[in-house]
């Protein structure tokens, strides 16, 4: 088993860290080049960065920031949002990012997995699933997790996978922000489903909580934004927790 990941993530829009619930509600969260920083002091194993406006709102990511969050960090970076083809790749790896998360665009135009993975290697390319329970199942959305692609979100994830996609950024809609816990019925159910890391997206709100994602959600990686901006656990305190319950982490 590989060794489990603490992945903070700054969702961006115009220039500043926001939190919401359910893709809602958004608040201020702070500086990304602090918070970056801050990071990369505590030990996060990577850093995820996400312009959660440039696909709604059709704009280009904005690059200057990308490059004044890659000087503060020392850890693979991963960079997504508003990516729409492989310049757009080429232009955030050129920036210091490490990997590029394709979620809307890969929806529009599946082939720019494929070109994205032979071009630059699968290990650069991440597929963004942002999933929202429909009955028994999880469908895919799109912009944001504003549209209902209609696409089944773990059928999406095989897709994803055959295309070049080198591991999968599974975000829960019904549970972000809530700090209710990760989904772990998606989570097990995606993670059975591919053989590539899966990142657990959306819900944390205690260490137990973690230890759950892992363990029943069968996750190969926990993404946090809130309760790591607003101080309520740094990574250290996450990894001697986890170490404690006899979890492998770098």
């Amino acid at each position: 088993m590989l060794a489990i990941r603490i992945i903070p993530c700054l969702d961006v829009d115009n220039g500043r860290v926001v939190k919401g619930v359910k893709f809602r509600e958004i608040r201020d969260a702070g500086d990304p080049v602090e918070l970056a920083a801050m990071y990369n002091r505590q030990g996060a194993d990577e850093l995820t960065f996400l312009d959660i406006g440039a696909s709604y709102q059709s704009r280009e990511i904005m690059i200057d920031v990308v490059e004044r969050v890659s000087s503060e960090v020392f850890i693979p970076l991963t960079v997504g949002g508003g990516i729409r083809e492989v310049s757009d790749m080429r232009r955030i790896l050129n920036a210091g990012a490490d990997k590029v998360a394709l979620c809307t665009a890969a929806i529009k135009n599946p082939s720019l997995l494929a070109e994205g993975a032979e071009i630059f290697g699968s290990q650069c390319i991440v597929l963004s699933i942002d999933a929202k329970r429909h009955g028994d199942s999880w469908r895919a959305y799109i912009n944001g997790g504003r549209i209902d692609s209609g696409i089944d979100a773990i059928e999406w994830a095989r897709q994803g996978e055959k295309l070049g996609a080198g591991e999968i950024l599974l975000n829960s809609i019904d549970m972000d922000g809530t700090k209710k816990g990760y989904d772990l019925e998606l989570n097990r159910t995606l993670s059975e489903q591919v053989n590539i890391p899966v990142i657990a997206s959306g819900g944390a709100g205690t260490l137990e909580q973690m230890y759950d994602a892992i363990q029943m959600g069968k996750a190969d990686a926990v993404l946090l934004a809130s309760l790591l901006h607003y101080g309520e656990f740094t990574v250290k305190d996450i990894k001697n927790y986890l170490k404690a319950k006899g979890v492998r982490i770098r």
